[in-house]
Protein backbone atom coordinates (compact mmCIF):
# COMPACT_ATOMS: atom_id res chain seq x y z
CA UNK A 1 0.00 0.00 0.00
CA UNK A 2 1.91 3.39 -1.31
CA UNK A 3 0.77 6.53 0.35
CA UNK A 4 0.36 9.91 -2.03
CA UNK A 5 3.63 11.64 -2.06
CA UNK A 6 2.52 15.00 -0.50
CA UNK A 7 1.81 13.02 2.69
CA UNK A 8 5.63 11.72 2.67
CA UNK A 9 7.18 14.87 1.73
CA UNK A 10 5.21 18.09 3.70
CA UNK A 11 6.89 20.79 1.61
CA UNK A 12 4.70 23.76 0.08
CA UNK A 13 4.92 24.01 -3.21
CA UNK A 14 5.97 27.33 -4.92
CA UNK A 15 2.36 28.45 -5.50
CA UNK A 16 1.17 27.15 -2.12
CA UNK A 17 1.08 30.69 -0.37
CA UNK A 18 2.99 30.49 2.70
CA UNK A 19 2.03 29.72 6.27
CA UNK A 20 0.72 32.67 8.77
CA UNK A 21 2.57 32.52 11.67
CA UNK A 22 1.64 29.60 14.25
CA UNK A 23 0.00 30.56 17.35
CA UNK A 24 0.71 28.16 20.24
CA UNK A 25 -2.73 26.54 19.85
CA UNK A 26 -1.84 25.26 16.44
CA UNK A 27 1.37 23.59 17.18
CA UNK A 28 -0.15 21.06 18.20
CA UNK A 29 -1.46 20.18 14.87
CA UNK A 30 1.91 19.22 13.13
CA UNK A 31 2.67 16.30 15.76
CA UNK A 32 -0.86 14.95 15.41
CA UNK A 33 -0.16 14.61 11.74
CA UNK A 34 3.22 13.16 13.16
CA UNK A 35 1.57 10.42 14.80
CA UNK A 36 -0.83 9.73 12.31
CA UNK A 37 1.92 9.14 9.56
CA UNK A 38 4.18 6.87 11.71
CA UNK A 39 0.92 4.95 12.26
CA UNK A 40 0.12 4.78 8.94
CA UNK A 41 3.62 4.08 8.17
CA UNK A 42 3.47 0.99 10.12
CA UNK A 43 0.61 -0.25 9.55
CA UNK A 44 2.06 0.08 5.69
CA UNK A 45 4.89 -1.91 6.82
CA UNK A 46 2.58 -4.34 8.28
CA UNK A 47 0.81 -4.61 5.18
CA UNK A 48 3.70 -4.79 3.01
CA UNK A 49 5.18 -7.95 5.61
CA UNK A 50 1.63 -9.21 5.34
CA UNK A 51 1.85 -8.98 1.92
CA UNK A 52 4.99 -10.00 1.24
CA UNK A 53 4.58 -13.48 3.92
CA UNK A 54 1.20 -13.87 1.45
CA UNK A 55 3.20 -13.58 -1.42
CA UNK A 56 5.53 -16.33 -0.29
CA UNK A 57 2.55 -18.18 1.02
CA UNK A 58 1.00 -18.31 -2.20
CA UNK A 59 4.25 -19.17 -4.11
CA UNK A 60 4.31 -22.07 -1.62
CA UNK A 61 0.82 -23.02 -2.68
CA UNK A 62 1.89 -22.88 -5.94
CA UNK A 63 4.70 -24.79 -5.74
CA UNK A 64 2.76 -27.57 -3.67
CA UNK A 65 -0.28 -27.35 -6.49
CA UNK A 66 2.16 -27.58 -9.08
CA UNK A 67 3.61 -30.67 -7.28
CA UNK A 68 0.53 -32.47 -6.41
CA UNK A 69 -0.45 -31.78 -9.67
CA UNK A 70 2.14 -33.36 -11.57
CA UNK A 71 2.04 -36.13 -8.83
CA UNK A 72 -1.76 -36.46 -10.19
CA UNK A 73 -0.43 -36.58 -13.46
CA UNK A 74 2.64 -39.12 -13.32
CA UNK A 75 -0.19 -41.03 -11.18
CA UNK A 76 -2.84 -40.51 -13.48
CA UNK A 77 -0.52 -41.86 -16.24
CA UNK A 78 0.07 -44.85 -13.90
CA UNK A 79 -3.57 -45.52 -13.41
CA UNK A 80 -3.98 -45.23 -17.28
CA UNK A 81 -1.27 -47.69 -17.68
CA UNK A 82 -2.87 -49.94 -14.81
CA UNK A 83 -6.26 -49.26 -16.30
CA UNK A 84 -4.63 -50.21 -20.14
CA UNK A 85 -3.01 -53.76 -18.55
CA UNK A 86 -6.11 -54.48 -16.07
CA UNK A 87 -7.71 -54.02 -19.75
CA UNK A 88 -5.31 -56.29 -21.31
CA UNK A 89 -5.41 -58.38 -18.41
CA UNK A 90 -8.94 -58.64 -18.21
CA UNK A 91 -8.92 -59.69 -22.24
CA UNK A 92 -6.70 -62.32 -21.16
CA UNK A 93 -8.65 -63.40 -18.84
CA UNK A 94 -11.69 -63.49 -20.52
CA UNK A 95 -10.05 -64.99 -23.50
CA UNK A 96 -8.83 -67.74 -21.20
CA UNK A 97 -12.08 -68.52 -19.81
CA UNK A 98 -13.29 -68.57 -22.67
CA UNK A 99 -10.68 -71.43 -23.39
CA UNK A 100 -11.54 -73.06 -19.98
CA UNK A 101 -14.91 -73.32 -20.72
CA UNK A 102 -14.52 -74.97 -23.76
CA UNK A 103 -12.07 -77.15 -21.86
CA UNK A 104 -14.83 -77.55 -19.21
CA UNK A 105 -17.48 -78.37 -21.46
CA UNK A 106 -15.00 -81.13 -23.85
CA UNK A 107 -14.39 -82.66 -20.28
CA UNK A 108 -18.13 -82.61 -19.08
CA UNK A 109 -18.42 -84.40 -22.52
CA UNK A 110 -15.89 -87.19 -22.04
CA UNK A 111 -16.57 -87.00 -18.68
CA UNK A 112 -20.18 -88.03 -20.10
CA UNK A 113 -19.14 -90.50 -22.70
CA UNK A 114 -17.12 -91.83 -20.05
CA UNK A 115 -19.96 -92.46 -17.86
CA UNK A 116 -21.90 -93.90 -20.63
CA UNK A 117 -19.34 -96.41 -21.30
CA UNK A 118 -18.87 -97.15 -17.82
CA UNK A 119 -22.29 -98.15 -17.62
CA UNK A 120 -22.54 -99.97 -20.99
CA UNK A 121 -19.56 -102.07 -19.62
CA UNK A 122 -21.61 -102.82 -16.48
CA UNK A 123 -24.30 -103.86 -18.25
CA UNK A 124 -22.25 -106.09 -20.62
CA UNK A 125 -20.68 -106.82 -17.56
CA UNK A 126 -23.60 -107.90 -16.13
CA UNK A 127 -25.37 -108.88 -18.92
CA UNK A 128 -22.40 -111.42 -19.04
CA UNK A 129 -22.56 -113.12 -16.03
CA UNK A 130 -26.08 -113.45 -16.07
CA UNK A 131 -25.45 -115.78 -19.22
CA UNK A 132 -22.87 -117.10 -17.45
CA UNK A 133 -25.35 -118.03 -14.39
CA UNK A 134 -27.78 -119.37 -16.09
CA UNK A 135 -25.55 -122.06 -18.09
CA UNK A 136 -24.04 -123.21 -15.10
CA UNK A 137 -27.32 -123.76 -13.75
CA UNK A 138 -28.83 -125.68 -16.80
CA UNK A 139 -26.09 -127.40 -16.82
CA UNK A 140 -26.24 -128.27 -13.15
CA UNK A 141 -29.60 -129.36 -13.69
CA UNK A 142 -28.46 -131.87 -16.32
CA UNK A 143 -26.11 -133.13 -14.06
CA UNK A 144 -28.75 -133.44 -11.11
CA UNK A 145 -30.85 -135.34 -13.38
CA UNK A 146 -28.33 -137.62 -14.47
CA UNK A 147 -27.41 -138.52 -11.05
CA UNK A 148 -30.25 -137.95 -9.20
CA UNK A 149 -28.27 -135.84 -6.62
CA UNK A 150 -29.38 -132.17 -6.20
CA UNK A 151 -25.55 -131.52 -5.07
CA UNK A 152 -24.29 -129.96 -8.49
CA UNK A 153 -27.61 -127.90 -8.65
CA UNK A 154 -26.95 -126.50 -4.78
CA UNK A 155 -23.00 -126.11 -5.61
CA UNK A 156 -23.69 -124.07 -8.78
CA UNK A 157 -27.00 -121.96 -6.80
CA UNK A 158 -24.32 -120.97 -4.41
CA UNK A 159 -21.56 -120.08 -6.72
CA UNK A 160 -24.46 -117.96 -8.53
CA UNK A 161 -25.28 -116.59 -5.20
CA UNK A 162 -21.96 -115.49 -4.04
CA UNK A 163 -21.30 -113.85 -7.75
CA UNK A 164 -24.84 -111.85 -7.54
CA UNK A 165 -23.48 -110.66 -4.24
CA UNK A 166 -20.36 -109.51 -5.40
CA UNK A 167 -21.45 -107.51 -8.26
CA UNK A 168 -23.70 -105.71 -5.96
CA UNK A 169 -25.93 -104.59 -8.63
CA UNK A 170 -29.85 -103.56 -7.61
CA UNK A 171 -31.34 -104.13 -10.51
CA UNK A 172 -29.76 -108.39 -9.85
CA UNK A 173 -31.66 -108.37 -6.37
CA UNK A 174 -34.87 -110.21 -7.70
CA UNK A 175 -32.34 -112.66 -9.12
CA UNK A 176 -30.88 -113.20 -5.73
CA UNK A 177 -33.91 -113.76 -3.84
CA UNK A 178 -35.03 -116.31 -6.09
CA UNK A 179 -31.55 -118.34 -5.81
CA UNK A 180 -32.63 -118.52 -2.02
CA UNK A 181 -35.89 -119.59 -2.58
CA UNK A 182 -34.72 -122.29 -4.56
CA UNK A 183 -31.69 -123.17 -2.27
CA UNK A 184 -34.44 -123.65 0.57
CA UNK A 185 -36.88 -125.62 -1.86
CA UNK A 186 -34.15 -128.28 -2.96
CA UNK A 187 -33.16 -128.32 0.89
CA UNK A 188 -36.22 -129.62 1.84
CA UNK A 189 -36.71 -131.95 -0.77
CA UNK A 190 -36.64 -135.62 -0.94
CA UNK A 191 -33.29 -136.99 -2.97
CA UNK A 192 -33.18 -140.05 -4.85
CA UNK A 193 -30.48 -142.29 -3.87
CA UNK A 194 -29.44 -143.58 -7.30
CA UNK A 195 -26.56 -146.03 -5.84
CA UNK A 196 -29.20 -147.33 -3.25
CA UNK A 197 -31.51 -148.34 -6.07
CA UNK A 198 -29.10 -149.81 -8.77
CA UNK A 199 -27.96 -151.79 -5.38
CA UNK A 200 -31.02 -153.08 -5.09
CA UNK A 201 -31.73 -154.14 -8.79
CA UNK A 202 -28.89 -155.76 -8.78
CA UNK A 203 -29.33 -157.64 -6.07
CA UNK A 204 -33.02 -158.44 -7.60
CA UNK A 205 -31.04 -159.77 -10.69
CA UNK A 206 -28.86 -162.18 -8.84
CA UNK A 207 -31.75 -163.84 -6.91
CA UNK A 208 -33.56 -164.56 -10.79
CA UNK A 209 -31.73 -167.70 -11.15
CA UNK A 210 -32.68 -169.11 -7.60
CA UNK A 211 -36.44 -168.08 -7.84
CA UNK A 212 -38.54 -171.12 -7.28
CA UNK A 213 -41.05 -171.53 -10.35
CA UNK A 214 -44.71 -172.41 -10.49
CA UNK A 215 -44.29 -175.66 -11.86
CA UNK A 216 -41.02 -176.67 -9.93
CA UNK A 217 -42.51 -179.81 -8.88
CA UNK A 218 -39.36 -181.98 -8.00
CA UNK A 219 -37.75 -179.13 -5.70
CA UNK A 220 -41.06 -178.79 -4.11
CA UNK A 221 -41.65 -182.49 -3.95
CA UNK A 222 -38.16 -183.12 -2.46
CA UNK A 223 -38.53 -180.19 -0.14
CA UNK A 224 -41.64 -181.65 1.41
CA UNK A 225 -40.33 -185.24 1.11
CA UNK A 226 -37.52 -184.24 3.30
CA UNK A 227 -39.81 -184.61 7.10
CA UNK A 228 -40.79 -187.96 5.77
CA UNK A 229 -37.23 -188.93 6.32
CA UNK A 230 -38.16 -188.49 10.11
CA UNK A 231 -38.23 -185.30 12.50
CA UNK A 232 -34.58 -186.57 13.50
CA UNK A 233 -33.00 -185.82 10.24
CA UNK A 234 -32.28 -189.55 9.62
CA UNK A 235 -33.42 -191.85 6.96
CA UNK A 236 -36.33 -194.03 7.42
CA UNK A 237 -34.80 -197.19 7.78
CA UNK A 238 -32.70 -195.21 10.67
CA UNK A 239 -35.95 -194.71 11.86
CA UNK A 240 -36.89 -198.17 12.44
CA UNK A 241 -34.18 -199.57 13.72
CA UNK A 242 -34.29 -197.02 16.40
CA UNK A 243 -37.79 -197.69 17.11
CA UNK A 244 -36.84 -201.38 17.24
CA UNK A 245 -34.51 -200.92 19.35
CA UNK A 246 -36.44 -198.80 21.86
CA UNK A 247 -38.64 -201.68 21.78
CA UNK A 248 -36.32 -203.99 22.75
CA UNK A 249 -34.91 -202.06 25.70
CA UNK A 250 -38.50 -201.78 27.24
CA UNK A 251 -39.85 -205.23 26.14
CA UNK A 252 -39.16 -206.07 29.80
CA UNK A 253 -41.44 -203.06 30.83
CA UNK A 254 -45.41 -204.13 31.18
CA UNK A 255 -46.44 -200.38 31.03
CA UNK A 256 -44.37 -199.51 27.69
CA UNK A 257 -45.94 -200.22 23.70
CA UNK A 258 -45.24 -202.73 21.60
CA UNK A 259 -42.51 -202.80 19.23
CA UNK A 260 -45.22 -203.40 16.23
CA UNK A 261 -47.13 -200.68 16.95
CA UNK A 262 -44.44 -198.31 16.73
CA UNK A 263 -43.21 -200.04 13.52
CA UNK A 264 -46.45 -199.90 12.09
CA UNK A 265 -47.11 -195.82 13.09
CA UNK A 266 -43.75 -195.59 11.11
CA UNK A 267 -44.66 -197.16 8.15
CA UNK A 268 -47.64 -194.86 8.45
CA UNK A 269 -46.18 -191.60 8.18
CA UNK A 270 -43.76 -193.04 5.53
CA UNK A 271 -46.98 -193.64 3.30
CA UNK A 272 -48.86 -191.11 4.20
CA UNK A 273 -46.18 -188.58 3.09
CA UNK A 274 -45.76 -190.19 -0.31
CA UNK A 275 -49.34 -189.99 -1.00
CA UNK A 276 -49.17 -186.35 -0.45
CA UNK A 277 -46.19 -185.97 -2.72
CA UNK A 278 -48.02 -187.47 -5.42
CA UNK A 279 -51.06 -185.61 -4.94
CA UNK A 280 -51.27 -181.80 -5.06
CA UNK A 281 -54.30 -179.59 -4.82
CA UNK A 282 -53.55 -175.48 -5.74
CA UNK A 283 -55.25 -173.26 -7.19
CA UNK A 284 -53.90 -172.04 -10.79
CA UNK A 285 -54.58 -168.29 -11.55
CA UNK A 286 -51.99 -168.55 -14.68
CA UNK A 287 -52.38 -171.69 -16.65
CA UNK A 288 -49.36 -171.11 -18.43
CA UNK A 289 -46.90 -171.31 -15.57
CA UNK A 290 -47.94 -174.68 -15.12
CA UNK A 291 -47.21 -175.50 -19.02
CA UNK A 292 -43.68 -173.96 -18.94
CA UNK A 293 -41.31 -176.03 -20.65
CA UNK A 294 -37.48 -176.01 -19.23
CA UNK A 295 -36.74 -174.01 -22.61
CA UNK A 296 -39.14 -171.46 -21.75
CA UNK A 297 -38.51 -171.25 -18.43
CA UNK A 298 -35.00 -170.19 -19.26
CA UNK A 299 -36.22 -167.67 -21.42
CA UNK A 300 -38.80 -166.55 -18.62
CA UNK A 301 -35.92 -165.91 -16.47
CA UNK A 302 -33.78 -164.09 -18.85
CA UNK A 303 -36.71 -162.01 -19.68
CA UNK A 304 -36.44 -161.00 -16.18
CA UNK A 305 -32.88 -160.09 -16.34
CA UNK A 306 -33.93 -157.96 -18.95
CA UNK A 307 -36.47 -156.22 -17.73
CA UNK A 308 -34.59 -155.34 -14.32
CA UNK A 309 -31.38 -154.51 -16.58
CA UNK A 310 -33.68 -152.20 -18.77
CA UNK A 311 -35.17 -150.24 -15.59
CA UNK A 312 -31.61 -150.03 -14.30
CA UNK A 313 -30.73 -148.04 -17.76
CA UNK A 314 -34.19 -146.00 -17.29
CA UNK A 315 -32.77 -144.87 -14.27
CA UNK A 316 -29.58 -144.29 -15.15
CA UNK A 317 -31.06 -141.97 -17.81
CA UNK A 318 -33.25 -140.29 -15.75
CA UNK A 319 -36.17 -142.04 -17.48
CA UNK A 320 -38.37 -142.43 -14.43
CA UNK A 321 -41.62 -143.45 -16.04
CA UNK A 322 -39.66 -145.99 -18.31
CA UNK A 323 -38.21 -147.36 -15.42
CA UNK A 324 -41.03 -147.83 -13.34
CA UNK A 325 -42.96 -149.40 -16.28
CA UNK A 326 -40.09 -151.47 -16.90
CA UNK A 327 -40.14 -152.78 -13.24
CA UNK A 328 -44.02 -153.04 -13.45
CA UNK A 329 -43.35 -155.78 -16.13
CA UNK A 330 -41.13 -157.49 -13.80
CA UNK A 331 -43.37 -157.54 -10.82
CA UNK A 332 -46.05 -159.05 -12.99
CA UNK A 333 -43.74 -161.73 -14.52
CA UNK A 334 -42.66 -162.52 -10.96
CA UNK A 335 -46.34 -162.89 -9.73
CA UNK A 336 -47.21 -165.20 -12.89
CA UNK A 337 -44.04 -166.90 -13.69
CA UNK A 338 -42.88 -167.69 -10.44
CA UNK A 339 -43.92 -168.92 -6.93
CA UNK A 340 -44.54 -165.68 -4.69
CA UNK A 341 -45.58 -167.81 -1.60
CA UNK A 342 -41.86 -168.90 -1.55
CA UNK A 343 -39.58 -166.88 0.76
CA UNK A 344 -37.48 -166.17 -2.03
CA UNK A 345 -40.28 -165.30 -4.35
CA UNK A 346 -41.79 -162.86 -1.69
CA UNK A 347 -38.39 -161.34 -1.15
CA UNK A 348 -37.93 -160.34 -4.90
CA UNK A 349 -41.07 -159.41 -5.33
CA UNK A 350 -41.14 -157.28 -2.33
CA UNK A 351 -37.95 -155.47 -3.42
CA UNK A 352 -39.68 -154.63 -7.04
CA UNK A 353 -42.62 -153.13 -5.32
CA UNK A 354 -39.93 -151.35 -2.94
CA UNK A 355 -38.34 -150.31 -6.17
CA UNK A 356 -41.22 -148.59 -7.39
CA UNK A 357 -42.34 -146.93 -4.82
CA UNK A 358 -38.88 -144.94 -4.10
CA UNK A 359 -38.84 -143.79 -7.73
CA UNK A 360 -42.63 -142.82 -7.37
CA UNK A 361 -42.04 -140.75 -4.46
CA UNK A 362 -39.03 -138.76 -5.73
CA UNK A 363 -38.69 -135.44 -8.22
CA UNK A 364 -35.65 -134.29 -9.57
CA UNK A 365 -35.19 -130.84 -8.61
CA UNK A 366 -35.05 -127.90 -10.60
CA UNK A 367 -34.66 -124.03 -10.09
CA UNK A 368 -37.75 -122.93 -11.58
CA UNK A 369 -37.07 -119.59 -9.83
CA UNK A 370 -33.84 -118.87 -10.75
CA UNK A 371 -34.71 -119.63 -14.28
CA UNK A 372 -37.31 -117.04 -14.76
CA UNK A 373 -35.52 -114.15 -12.49
CA UNK A 374 -32.56 -115.03 -15.15
CA UNK A 375 -34.66 -114.40 -18.10
CA UNK A 376 -36.23 -110.94 -16.78
CA UNK A 377 -32.79 -109.70 -16.06
CA UNK A 378 -31.53 -110.61 -19.46
CA UNK A 379 -34.61 -108.92 -20.98
CA UNK A 380 -33.33 -105.69 -18.78
CA UNK A 381 -36.59 -105.59 -16.97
Amino acid sequence: MTLPEHALNPTPSPTTPAPSPVSPAGSRLPQAWVWTSVALGVAAAIAIISAAMLWQRLNNIQQQLALQSADSRSQAVEARTLARQADDVSRDTASRMSVMEARVGEVALQRGQLEELVQSLSRNRDDTMVGDIESAVRFAMQQSQLSGSPDPLVSALKIAQQRVSVSAQPRLAPLQRAIARDLDRIATSKSLDTAGLLARMDDVLRQIDDLPLQNDVLDKNARRSAPARGRTGQPAPAAAATASASANATADDPAAPSWWLSALSTAWGVVHEEARSLVRVRRIDYPDAVLLSPTQAFFVRENLKLRIMNARMALLGRQMNASRNDLAAAADAVHKYFDVSSRRGQQAAQQINQLQQAMQDVEVPRANDTLAALATAAAGR
